[in-house]
């Protein structure tokens, strides 16, 4: 009988065998699924420096961005070093210097597509406007691999050119002097957007004698200067075109970029009763010496005017409690104005007006807008003449490129319309624009008075050093 059932038993096992073997085998087997990695997020701010892709806001002195997403579909990004003296003395110019540059990056991004689409990525940090520190910012910069820096300030760039000219890597100064741009200065990797403080003089000098000058005789001017670069420079052209212009430097006195009181250096210039003041320093300082020279009953009366590092609308700020202070005021400026209708000022104010309103106004935002906007086109200039990866890998090949293939590759380009002149560089001339305009402070307001002018360019042959 039980043989009988096994041949029944058996086909039993058979068909369970059958049944359950697919399912046996899916357990035991490893699964092929292909899995993707999830986009890598990346987010920066530090207090004191940052390295990012902007795609956000900024705080005083910090740059706060939003996060940004990147993954392997994106193009690689090229660097850069920025510093602005955001503390220490003068916060009235780095703060909206600041400013200006981190929203043009951003403008730059988001809707001019980087460059050849790569983002531009800064590597920022605030010198404090401390000289010992700038050295080894720019060392930083270089060690980072960042491609080409920029500095705010012509004392800035003093203190950081002798590391960058030694070792080729290219800069540029927004506010630039003599000696950041003319030999025998060290100057041969060094560019500005604009003329310097040079040229602001020369124009200066040559507009109050032909259009306010009343007296006869030679003019005579005083000069009361920033010890350092801003002063430097000022008085470099004075020294070299005073005479050729046809007017008299009657007295030059100096003052500190922490100032509080101009009182003696005023009289003393009251003393040789010039027919104008040429004031060259930052806001704060020309904020001090317009109330000194009212309190001592110079002005009204005393034309005074202001080189374009202090004739900003900050003087009007800092002096707002008395509009009479500076109103009046002369001075020089590189920009438009925020009133002007050319093309690239929309989108500065919108920028402005989104995320730093308080800057809205100011010319420091304004230059350095416009000098992002510079940079960015010799960028691409370079990328097409030497490539991305040429410029990507960072040190001395990458800086060549820039600077040979893309700064000094830099013809007609028009700044959307910020600059009175076209952006062209010509062999012997680091300055990449030369042109500047005669501005006016009236009803607490800076007013263009005159046509866009050339600044020719001056072959100093001697410096001095203050």
């Amino acid at each position: 009988m039980k043989l009988k059932r096994l041949p029944v038993m058996m086909g039993i096992i058979i068909a369970l065998l059958l049944v359950l073997s697919p399912l046996l085998s899916a357990c035991g087997s490893k699964s092929t699924t292909n899995t993707t990695a999830p986009p890598v997020t990346t987010t920066s701010g530090s207090t004191t420096s940052s390295t990012t892709t902007i795609s956000g806001s900024t705080t005083t002195g910090t740059t706060t961005a939003t996060s940004s997403t990147t993954t392997s579909a994106n193009l690689g990004v090229l660097k850069i070093g920025m510093m602005t003296p955001s503390t220490g003395p003068v916060p009235e110019k780095g703060v909206p210097g600041h400013d200006g540059l981190i929203d043009a990056i951003k403008y730059v991004n988001d809707e001019l597509g980087g460059v050849q689409g790569h983002p531009i990525q800064v590597d920022w940090r605030d010198s404090e406007y401390n000289m010992q520190k700038v050295g080894t910012i720019v060392q930083d910069f270089i060690n980072s691999g960042d491609i080409l820096f920029t500095t705010h300030s012509s004392s800035e760039m003093k203190a950081a050119q002798a590391v960058a000219n030694q070792q080729g890597f290219p800069g540029v100064v927004v506010f630039g002097s003599t000696m950041n741009l003319h030999p025998p200065y060290p100057a041969s990797h060094i560019y500005s957007p604009t003329p310097d403080y040079g040229d602001d003089w020369v124009a200066l000098a040559k507009y109050y004698k032909e259009h306010i000058y009343k007296g006869t005789g030679t003019p005579k001017i005083a000069l009361h200067l920033l010890s350092g670069t801003v002063g430097q420079g000022t008085k470099d052209a004075a020294d070299a075109m005073a005479s050729s212009i046809g007017v008299q430097v009657v007295d030059i006195e100096n003052h500190a970029i922490t100032t509080t009181s101009e009182i003696t250096s005023l009289t003393n210039i009251k003393a040789k009763n010039p027919d104008v003041l040429i004031i060259s320093s930052t806001p704060a300082p020309t904020a001090v010496i317009l109330r000194n020279a009212k309190d001592l009953g110079m002005t009204p009366g005393l034309t005074v005017m202001s080189t374009s590092a202090g004739f900003t609308a900050a003087v009007v700020d800092l002096t707002k409690d008395d509009p009479s202070v500076a109103n009046g005021l002369y001075g020089v400026s590189h920009t438009v104005t925020w009133d002007d209708t050319v093309t690239g000022i929309n989108k500065a104010k919108e920028y402005c007006q989104k995320y730093h309103p308080s800057d809205y106004g100011n010319m420091d935002y304004l230059g350095t807008w416009t000098t992002c906007l510079i940079i960015h086109q010799a960028l691409i200039d370079a990328v097409k003449n030497a490539g991305y990866d040429t410029l990507a890998k960072g040190g001395a090949n990458a800086w060549k490129a820039v600077e040979m293939q893309g700064i000094q590759k830099l013809t007609g380009y028009d700044a959307q319309g910020l600059q009175g002149g076209i952006i062209s560089y010509t062999a012997g001339d680091n300055r990449l624009d030369d042109y500047l305009r005669i501005y006016q402070i009236q009803n607490s307001k800076i007013t263009p008075i005159a046509s866009w002018q050339e600044a020719p360019l001056i072959k100093y042959s001697v410096y001095g050093e203050k």
